[in-house]
């Protein structure tokens, strides 16, 4: 569980405010904080804001010219993005807002909302900083995504998860380790074939991958995969493989296996 983030969309006058919910996954449009004119009692006021929300970060929406060069609303929004980061001991991240206020003002006129009354220009703040949020959380999700497939890729790399089967005409077959279960008080291993790039090109994508079914015996110090012979207990045990990973996060990998009878 994250903690709240808080995403600002800091203009001359007025700052509009979003959350995200605390698990971070989606953004929540807030209140807008109208300025003094006192850049000090500014900063002070957003900085007490977000320490009531107890955020763990805060994303503030940078304002470029189409083209992504600086503007002279640019800088302003840089000195006034590194007095808070002075101010706070939280991170404070830029992303880039153009189009986020167009935005805005395309769907509160598509509501029925003025936006030219000041409780329309309230809600164009709030409602920007809360697509600056958005995007800010998409793009964050998407990095994490590709540091999960670096990770995936590095433990291929560094051999984890993966063995050599020898197949019955002494060729060995490199496999990857994708879960081992208890059933009936044996244990039993599941492994999926490493494929080249030939091999991945030629499967048929609209069949499931194969698994691969072992029975773990012997003693600690001497451990052993044995083939599971029996047909019926081959499929009882692939069916409470299956039913296991359907409880976990990988339901939808399980819905693409199915076992290896030869």
């Amino acid at each position: 569980m994250t903690q709240r983030i808080v995403a600002l969309d800091i203009g001359d006058k007025r700052i509009g405010v979003a959350y995200s919910d605390p698990f971070g996954e989606y953004a929540v449009p807030g209140d807008t904080y109208f300025r003094t004119g006192d850049f000090a009692r500014d900063i002070q006021a957003i900085k007490e804001l977000i320490e009531r929300e107890f955020a763990s970060e805060v994303v503030c929406g940078l304002p470029l010219n189409a083209d992504g060069t600086e503007s002279v609303q640019t800088r302003k929004t840089q000195r006034f993005i590194a007095a808070l980061r002075e101010a706070l001991t939280i991170p404070v991240f830029e992303e880039d807002e153009r189009y986020t206020t167009r935005e805005a003002r395309r769907d509160l006129v598509a509501t029925g909302v003025s936006t030219k009354k000041d409780k329309g220009k309230k809600h164009i703040d709030s409602l920007a900083a809360a697509y600056i949020l958005e995007g800010y959380l998409a793009k964050r999700k998407k990095e994490k995504k590709s540091m999960s497939l670096k990770e995936e890729n590095n433990e291929y790399e560094d051999g984890e998860n993966i063995v050599e089967l020898i197949d019955e005409d002494g060729n060995t077959l490199r496999y990857e380790h994708v879960g081992t279960i208890e059933y009936k008080g044996e244990w039993y291993c599941f492994f999926t074939p490493i494929l080249n790039v030939e091999e991945a090109d030629e499967a048929d994508e609209d069949e499931g991958e194969e698994v691969a079914v072992f029975r773990l015996v012997g003693d600690e110090d001497d451990e052993h995969l044995e083939i599971v012979e029996d047909d019926a207990l081959l499929d009882e045990v692939f069916a409470e493989f299956c039913n296991q990973y359907e409880d976990s996060e990988d339901a939808d990998e399980a819905a693409m296996l199915e076992p290896d009878e030869e």
